[in-house]
């Protein structure tokens, strides 16, 4: 009875699941690790399912029952492009927007490419799989903090209030901004609160990512400020 289990086909559909259950996990685990929503077992999942499915599909004598020469011809090519195309909703899902940033996108990604590697495991192209999953977790782990210490721009959204008999005018505003090292576009105008309170709201940029701190902290201190948001963008 083992013989009929443990045949050359069975086992090489095993290896194929096998080694695609240890990619997602493996990807799986560095998301769980800084606690996205979609972490270690759906990366698994979907990197078993994406195999599994091109299992079958390479596989398709045996569960079909005929010979090469009635079987239809088909092209497996066409059921990887319906697992990508399914996953993109997968991925969709774990987009979310907070306030004014768009978080998930890493880990939308993520979602995408274990569904590729698991079907490179389906078919059983184990070198490509394998490295393609090594270097997954690379970028997701490694980038993450290399992303950190590269030079770029931060955008935020920058609202703020006064009193309107006592604002501060926007030459002042934009000197403060300037000296913290903000620069700074269009600024649009608000009268709000019954026509109490004058608001500016805009979108400023920065370099320095210690600056919307500093700039926190000095408006904190200026007792003229009314109420004042500042909101980083980004993943």
């Amino acid at each position: 009875m083992l013989d009929t289990i443990f045949t050359h086909e069975n086992l090489t559909v095993l290896s194929h699941i096998s080694y695609a259950i240890l990619a997602g996990a493996f990807i799986g685990f560095e998301r769980s690790y800084y606690g996205r929503p979609a972490g270690f077992r759906t990366h698994t999942l979907v990197c078993l399912s994406s195999s599994l499915l091109m299992v079958l599909t390479v596989n398709q004598l045996e569960w079909m029952g005929t010979s090469p020469q009635d079987i239809v011809k088909t092209d497996p090519t066409r059921l990887a492009q319906g697992i990508m195309t399914g996953i993109g909703f997968l991925g969709a899902g774990v987009i979310y927007k907070e306030g004014f940033t768009i978080r998930g996108l890493t880990t939308a990604a993520s979602i995408w490419i274990t569904a590729a590697i698991g079907i490179l495991f389906g078919v059983g192209l184990y070198f490509p799989a394998t490295l393609a999953t090594i270097v997954t977790v690379g970028i997701l782990s490694l980038f993450h903090h290399v992303e950190r210490w590269m030079p770029k721009h931060s955008y935020v959204h920058f609202n703020i209030s006064f009193d309107r008999k006592h604002r501060m005018q926007e030459e002042e505003l934009r000197t403060v901004l300037k000296e913290y090292g903000f620069s700074i576009g269009n600024i649009s105008y608000h009268i709000v609160d019954d026509g109490e309170i004058s608001e500016y709201r805009s979108v400023i940029r920065t370099k320095d990512h210690s600056a919307v701190k500093r700039l926190a902290e000095h408006l904190i201190a200026l007792e003229i400020v009314h109420e004042f948001k500042i909101a980083p963008s980004g993943d």
